[in-house]
């Protein structure tokens, strides 16, 4: 397992040593990451952004014997996924979707683009590339009678994310909201894009309702289970408490959006609930979640599952204990 020290890494370690069948070896870039001191077998890794960073980790997988290999980090996933078959021929599964699926995953515009023209419903959106596309998609989607969310195509843990409302007061955002505050305004927005180079970015209507984050498992582009989970407190964009909700408008919605891209191994969805009352999908995080481990309490321990369909081992989908709530809290390792 790669990301020892991602957020989620602690937990997922104890998920997969819950069974007995399983030798986990652990690594990550930092060597005192907290997954390092949970897990018995580790090592350095070297980071994806790296030349032969996929040829060091298959070198090492021989090396230790490891029959499956379960990344965590994002950045990892495409490099992995272009040398997915020289991993199967020495032996070695990867529990990663083909570079097809990701890239349309990943990329937030893409993704709206693809499930647009495959008849699925999306929030209300455009695609800007400079200044004059954004302030044309801005009209379009009715700015200012409505807030709007701009974000990069293609980013990471909320970078470059944005609410726009033309009611934002600088004066509330400097005294009464935190300084990590989503809120700007267009005229704010554009004074700092203006003279500069900006990534492709996904202009689309605001949703304003519930939150809910959703765990798959699925194999070769058919899903095994879909779980939500309402995330009722969020900390650093991190769900720190929820509940598991057996939601059936969003797990057949789901159900159609995963029909169509062909992801494989635990994926995580977001969607949130529109103006009209109608959820509509945010983001796929192309992994598994770290937040995932606490569909345990509802009886679904998903990294197990995830290894055991790559190994090829038979197993029952669970019967989820719905109406499960969570907290979750900090811990610390001592070395």
């Amino acid at each position: 397992m790669t990301g020892a020290g991602a957020p989620g890494g602690p937990g997922i370690i104890r998920c997969l040593k819950k069974d007995e069948r399983i030798e986990l070896t652990v690594c990550d870039t930092n060597e005192d990451a907290s997954g390092r001191f949970l897990n018995k077998q580790f090592f350095k890794a070297m980071p994806a952004s790296d030349a032969g960073f996929a040829d060091f980790l298959l070198k090492k997988c021989i090396e230790l014997k490891i029959d499956i290999l379960f990344p965590l980090v994002t950045r990892e996933l495409f490099e992995l996924a272009a040398k997915k078959p020289l991993f199967e021929k020495n032996g070695i599964r990867v529990i990663v979707s083909d570079e097809e699926a990701l890239n349309i995953a990943n990329d937030k515009s893409k993704l709206h683009l693809h499930l647009a023209a495959n008849n699925i419903l999306t929030p209300k959106f455009k695609i800007a590339q400079t200044l004059d596309e954004l302030d044309a998609a801005f009209t379009a989607l009715d700015y200012p009678r409505k807030k709007l969310c701009i974000k990069p195509s293609v980013s990471n843990g909320s970078r470059g994310v944005r609410i726009v409302d033309p009611a934002a007061d600088e004066y509330d955002l400097l005294f009464n909201q935190k300084p990590n505050s989503l809120y700007t305004t267009k005229e704010d927005l554009f004074r700092i894009l203006k003279g500069r180079n900006f990534p492709e970015l996904l202009v689309a209507e605001f949703l304003p309702g519930e939150e809910y984050t959703i765990d798959t498992l699925m194999n070769n582009g058919k899903p095994r289970l879909i779980v939500p989970r309402i995330r009722t407190k969020m900390n650093g964009g991190i769900s720190v408490a929820g509940e598991i909700v057996k939601n059936e408008e969003i797990i057949s919605y789901i159900d159609k959006i995963a029909n169509t891209i062909s992801m494989h191994g635990p994926i995580g969805y977001q969607v949130k609930k529109a103006d009209d009352g109608v959820f509509k999908i945010l983001e796929i995080n192309p992994r598994i979640q770290g937040t995932s481990v606490s569909l345990t309490g509802a009886g679904v321990n998903l990294p197990l599952l995830a290894v055991l369909q790559e190994a090829g081992i038979e197993f029952e989908i669970p019967e989820v204990k719905w109406g499960t709530k969570f907290v979750r809290f900090y811990d610390e390792v001592y070395y």
